[in-house]
C-alpha cells in the first residue's frame, strides 16, 4: 500500500481590496452578528465560488417596469430631501385607498 504524502498547509497571504467605508462597516456589523469576521465571510464566499465554478448566486440586471422605476426614484428623492414634508396621515391613507 502506497503511503500518502501530507501536503504542507500553505501560509496565509494578505489580500486587500478597496471598498466604500460605509459598506465595510455594514458588512462587518452583519458578519459580527453572525459570529464571524469579514475575513471569514470573504473566505466562505471564495470557497463557495470555487466549489460551484462561478459566483454562488445569480447576477442579473434588474428589469423593472417604468412605474416601478418611477416609484423607486420618488422614494430616493424623498429620502435624500430632509426639507420635504409628507402628507398628513388622513390624506396619505386616502391616497393609498385610491
Amino acid at each position: 500500500m502506497a503511503k500518502i504524502r501530507e501536503r504542507p498547509v500553505p501560509a496565509g497571504v494578505n489580500f486587500s481590496i478597496r471598498m466604500n467605508s460605509e459598506l465595510k462597516t455594514q458588512s462587518e456589523d452583519l458578519f459580527h452578528a453572525l459570529g464571524m469576521s469579514l475575513t471569514t465571510a470573504i473566505q466562505i464566499f471564495l470557497k463557495k465560488a470555487v466549489s460551484v465554478g462561478g459566483l454562488p448566486f445569480d447576477v442579473r440586471v434588474p428589469n423593472y417596469n417604468p412605474e416601478t422605476l418611477q416609484a423607486m426614484r420618488e422614494t430616493e428623492d424623498i429620502g435624500n430631501n430632509p426639507n420635504r414634508q409628507g402628507l398628513p396621515l388622513d390624506l396619505a391613507l386616502a391616497e393609498l385607498k385610491r
